[in-house]
């Protein structure tokens, strides 16, 4: 059984790949193109919305995906915002030039991604899946894999940011990993996969 990704993000998609090491199948693009705004309060809750709205559409069971990077100088920004910190047509270089521009002064660098994976089954039941990993904020970019803010990330425990450790290294310990990890052992428990 394949699994319907709400998701248009390519990158994503890739990870879950490696992730759950099974065929995923991303919602259809005119879908996710009409998807509500993400304007929940929490992750739980814009990855609801994605989930909810594929489900209410496809009638098959799916799942969603919210994450953001939180550092704890910015009372946790950027938050549900990471996608869009430097604006609504924000790329991710400019998202980290905004960070940095926001860290410069600051001596507290510690951060965490968390990642909540919101599956509805064919009953219509949500169920959620957190995982987090915690870091620190690099001074500069370093790094040419990954995406978002990977360049910037340092997991705790090492001394290379997520964009330099590469996506072998990154899919071992992230934040995606630790919520489809979850994810996992929840479909395997109630023998969905």
């Amino acid at each position: 059984m394949s699994l319907i990704f709400a998701t248009g993000n390519a990158k994503k998609i890739k990870e879950a790949i490696q992730l759950l090491g099974r065929e995923i199948v991303p919602a259809p693009l005119e879908l996710l193109q009409s998807t509500p705004p993400e304007n929940g309060t929490s992750f739980e809750e814009n990855a609801l919305i994605k989930a909810r709205f594929i489900f209410e559409k496809t009638g098959q069971a799916c799942f969603a995906e919210d994450s953001g990077l939180c550092v704890d100088a910015l009372n946790g920004a950027p938050g549900i915002f990471s996608a869009r910190f430097a604006g609504a047509s924000a790329t991710d270089a400019s998202n980290n030039i905004v960070l940095l521009e926001k860290m410069e002064h600051q001596v507290n660098r510690v951060a965490h991604y968390t990642a909540v994976i919101c599956y509805i089954g064919k009953n219509g039941q949500a169920h959620f899946f957190e995982g987090k990993v915690y870091g620190s904020i690099a001074a500069k970019p370093a790094g040419n894999t990954g995406f978002g803010y990977d360049p910037l990330f340092i997991p705790k425990g090492m001394d290379k940011t997520f964009a330099e450790l590469g996506s072998e290294v990154k899919n071992k310990i992230s934040h995606r990993k630790n919520a489809m990890e979850k994810f996992y052992d929840f479909l395997v428990r109630e023998s969905i996969v």
